[in-house]
C-alpha cells in the first residue's frame, strides 16, 4: 500500500489560521475532511490539483458535524467531485440533505447579505450521495481504513475520524481549538461551547476517548495538526469544568445581561490560562478570540435555558 499523504488547507474563513480542511490521499484515491464554506471550494480543488489528482479521484467528502464552518461547502464540493460520497453522522447528514433549517437559522442571525458573504450557497445534497456512519463504522480509502467515533459534548451530531495509517485523528471541535497564533509560548487550547449542544459530561468523555486512541497528533479544524495531546487534554478538562460552573451560574444572572457577564468571565479565564502558559496576549490575539468568547457565552446561556425548560 502506498504511503499516506495529508495536506492541511487553510480555508481563509474569517482570515488565515482560523479554519482548516484536510486532503487525505492514499494511492489514487482522495478524501476531503471538512469543507468549510462554499467560498473555500476553489482552495480545496487547488490543493487536489497540487497533489496531481483530478476531482473524479475524490472518493469521500467527510464532515465532522453540520456547523457551517465545517460543512457549509459540502454541496458545492460534491458538485465539483462527481464520484464523491458525503460521509457524516446520521443527525448531521439529515441537515445536509435538507439544509433549510440550517440556512434559515443562520440567516436569522446574520441576515441575507452577511450570510451570502460568509457562506455562499448551501444547497440540498441528494440522499443517494450520502453515507451515514454509526459509532465504530469504517470506510476504505485506497486500502487504508478510516474509523468513525461518535463524540458528543460540542454537538450531538459530531463524529471524529481515526486514521491509523496516518496516526492521527480529525477531531472537528471535539478536542478543542488551538489557533497557531496562540501557540508561541507552548500549547494553548480551549474548548468550544458554542450553541447549541454543550454537555460537559459528554465533552469530557469525548476528549478522553480521543486521547485513548494513542495517536501522536490530532488534526483540528481550528487549527492544524498538533501534538502534546496530554497537555491539551488537561487544558480542555479545565475549560469544560469552568464552562459547567458558568452554565450553572446562569439562572442567577439578569437574563438581559447573562451573555455579557459570561463573556467577561470567559475572557478573564483566557487571560488566566495565557498567564499560566507564559503567553502574553496582544491586541490581535484578543481580536482573534473575540468571536469564540461571544459564541461560548451564547452556547452556555442557551444550554442553561434549555435545561431549565425541561420538566
Amino acid at each position: 500500500m502506498s504511503s499516506p499523504r495529508l495536506r492541511t488547507i487553510d480555508s481563509d474563513y474569517l482570515g488565515p489560521g482560523f479554519a482548516a480542511c484536510y486532503l487525505r490521499v492514499q494511492g489514487d484515491e482522495a478524501a476531503f475532511i471538512e469543507t468549510n464554506t462554499a467560498h473555500a471550494v476553489p482552495r480545496l480543488l487547488a490543493a487536489l490539483a497540487d497533489e496531481g489528482l483530478e476531482p473524479e479521484q475524490v472518493r469521500w467528502v467527510i464532515v465532522t458535524h453540520a456547523h457551517l464552518d465545517h460543512a457549509g461547502g459540502a454541496s458545492a464540493l460534491l458538485r465539483a467531485c462527481p464520484r464523491a460520497t458525503l460521509v457524516a453522522h446520521p443527525r448531521a447528514a439529515r441537515h445536509l440533505v435538507d439544509p433549510s433549517r440550517l440556512v434559515a437559522s443562520a440567516k436569522s442571525v446574520y441576515g441575507e447579505e452577511t450570510f451570502a458573504r460568509m457562506y455562499g450557497s448551501l444547497d440540498p445534497i441528494p440522499a443517494e450521495r450520502v453515507r451515514t456512519v454509526e459509532d465504530g463504522d469504517t470506510i476504505d480509502l485506497g486500502g487504508a481504513t478510516l474509523r468513525f467515533l461518535h463524540t458528543r459534548g460540542h454537538a450531538n451530531h459530531h463524529a471524529v475520524v481515526h486514521d491509523p495509517e496516518r496516526r492521527t485523528v480529525y477531531t472537528g471541535d471535539t478536542f478543542g481549538l488551538a489557533y497557531p497564533r496562540l501557540q508561541r509560548a507552548g500549547r494553548f487550547a480551549f474548548a468550544s461551547t458554542s450553541p447549541t449542544d454543550f454537555d460537559a459530561a459528554e465533552a469530557r468523555k469525548s476528549v478522553d476517548r480521543v486521547l485513548a486512541l494513542g495517536t501522536p497528533t490530532v488534526c483540528l479544524t481550528h487549527f492544524g495538526e498538533v501534538d502534546r495531546l496530554d497537555v491539551m487534554a488537561e487544558q480542555l478538562h479545565r475549560w469544560i469544568d469552568r464552562s459547567q460552573a458558568l452554565l450553572e451560574k446562569v439562572p442567577s444572572l439578569d437574563p438581559a445581561r447573562a451573555e455579557e457577564e459570561l463573556a467577561k468571565e470567559i475572557a478573564d479565564a483566557m487571560q488566566a490560562e495565557a498567564d499560566a502558559a507564559g503567553l502574553l496576549l496582544d491586541e490581535d490575539d484578543w481580536k482573534l478570540l473575540d468571536m469564540d468568547i461571544r459564541l461560548n457565552a451564547q452556547g452556555l446561556v442557551f444550554a442553561a435555558n434549555r435545561a431549565a425548560s425541561r420538566p
